[in-house]
């Protein structure tokens, strides 16, 4: 993870600028008449990128060999406007600082007015600054590490706003970072067990109490959903729970993770493709587990509760059959038609769990679950765009302003109440899914877990199924698994604090 600092002036061997094209002609951003190294080159550096065929464009990233600095790097802005929103900072931020790996030091020297667009640019390049090289052998010495240290030049000085956005920045590298690390880990190393072990000492370095369930506590206590998903596999299923409770907390969430570290499928088998990338399918649990870290480590006066709920998927004579009937905690029966649809089932089991400590703890200001739950997310919104569904619009709208913080995209589904006969059940409360009936999918996965939310809680349901792992790296996202949501849930945290 780079390290971050802010200076008023360039002075290193590289420079990072914005570029931006209009009608064909670009603009340096910002105009580096304010820089004394490049005050006379202006001309020139337009005359070389118009060369290199340079355009501007998002995600683009130019290099100019130069003299003094010793390499000029553009990086893309879209069309030329007055002002830049946050997210194109962080997204110009990022693509420089992934283009920049094998770098030891950069200076960004891009459009800056305010603490915000100061602390977007941080968040890019403390984002963007990743690898995962953990199973690289002879091949390791090929790559290029990523930009170990930045300064952002800025005239804001070192205020204490500067101070926090920094400080921030660079905490949300590390989560972000150790997410991505947990997803992009394969089944052979992350198991339910392996991924407790290495977040429950994290969370106690952090001051964070801890709770585990194994195998034989989770199926004695009468967790059914983690237990009929994790019986079939050599690898038991766990419980994980964080809680993180200041003294001077008003306000208290709860988190929910779908933890499941290998997705066969079960008795649904998978195909081959697209099999090899559900070693992401704990992407959700990863991020609210993570993104606890991140509000800790910031010392928010929130209390919260985390529940990752982790199991692996696979096939052996103990698995779940199709038509098998399990009972959630709590007592209600769910028909399991499709064994795939097994993210829902250890989601039912969290849920239930948060609102039962929630109302031991005098209730819940909000409950978010977070999962790559559907194939049919994926189909509706693409491989960038997550779900949000809820019961109560008002959360719904707190949140949709914490990604406009974040800059993670999100887009609100509805949970229409007509698609609810699609899980009704001849033998059981409900089914989990009918395969032969798979219209709004996404929609009835949130039908089925807000079927355990109690009504007076404000819920929201995350599905992250396309973004939580991409192969193609954009902005400051490498490939591999992302980190989406945890942003969001710092910022979630951070604006219900706000109103405390």
């Amino acid at each position: 993870m780079a390290t971050l600092k802010s200076s008023p002036q360039a002075s290193g061997e590289v420079l990072v600028l914005g570029l931006s094209a209009k009608a064909g002609k670009l603009t340096i951003h910002p105009n580096v008449e304010h820089i004394p190294a490049l005050a006379a080159d202006t001309k020139k550096l337009l005359t070389i990128l118009g060369d290199l065929g340079a355009t501007g464009k998002l995600d683009e990233v130019t290099k100019v060999s130069f003299s003094a600095p010793r390499l000029v790097v553009f990086t893309g802005f879209g069309t030329t406007a007055a002002n830049y929103s946050h997210e194109t900072l962080r997204r110009a931020a990022g693509a420089a600082t992934r283009a920049l790996a094998g770098q030891e030091s950069a200076e960004f020297a891009l459009p800056i007015s305010s603490s915000a667009e100061f602390a977007a640019v941080a968040e890019g390049i403390a984002l963007g600054a990743y690898d995962f090289t953990e199973f690289r052998a002879s091949s390791k010495i090929e790559q290029k590490a990523p930009l170990k240290s930045a300064t952002i030049v800025s005239n804001l000085g070192n205020s204490v706003p500067i101070k926090a956005a920094l400080k921030r920045a660079e905490i949300l590298g590390r989560y972000v970072a150790i997410t991505r690390d947990l997803i992009n880990n394969p089944p052979s190393h992350l198991t339910p067990i392996t991924f407790t072990a290495q977040m429950k000492k994290i969370a106690l370095s952090l001051g964070i109490k801890v709770e585990v369930l194994n195998e034989v506590q989770l199926k004695a206590k009468g967790y059914g959903g983690i237990t009929s998903v994790g019986q079939g596999s050599a690898n038991p299923p766990r419980l994980l729970h964080l809680t993180y409770s200041p003294a001077k907390a008003k306000k208290r969430l709860a988190f929910v993770g779908k933890g499941i570290t290998f997705d066969s499928g079960g008795y649904n088998l998978k195909g081959i493709i697209g099999m090899a990338d559900m070693k992401s399918d704990m992407s959700g649990a990863a991020a609210v587990v993570t993104a606890t870290f991140a509000i800790a480590s910031l010392g928010l006066p929130i209390a919260i509760d985390t529940y990752a709920c982790l199991a692996e998927n696979m096939i052996s004579g103990d698995a779940t059959r199709p038509s098998d009937i399990i009972t959630i905690l709590g007592g209600k029966t769910v028909e399991v038609l499709n064994p795939d649809a097994e993210g829902r089932l250890v989601l039912a089991d969290g849920l239930v769990r948060a609102s039962q400590d929630g109302a031991r703890n005098g209730g819940l200001d909000g409950l978010v679950d977070v999962a790559t739950l559907t194939g049919a997310q994926v189909i509706a919104l693409g491989t960038r765009t997550s779900a949000v569904m809820t019961n109560n619009e008002d959360f719904r709208t707190l949140f949709l302003e914490a990604t406009g913080i974040s800059g993670e995209s999100f887009w609100p589904m509805p949970l229409p109440e007509d698609l609810k006969e699609v899980l009704s059940s001849a033998s059981a409360d409900m089914i989990n899914s009918n395969p032969a009936n798979t219209n709004g999918g996404m929609l009835v996965a949130g039908l089925f877990l807000r079927e355990f939310v109690p009504a007076e809680t404000p819920w929201l349901h995350l599905d992250i199924a396309g973004s939580a792992l991409t192969h193609e790296a954009h902005g400051y996202t490498p490939v591999g698994g992302t980190g989406v949501t945890v942003r969001s849930l710092l910022a979630l945290a951070e604006l219900v604090v706000s109103q405390s």
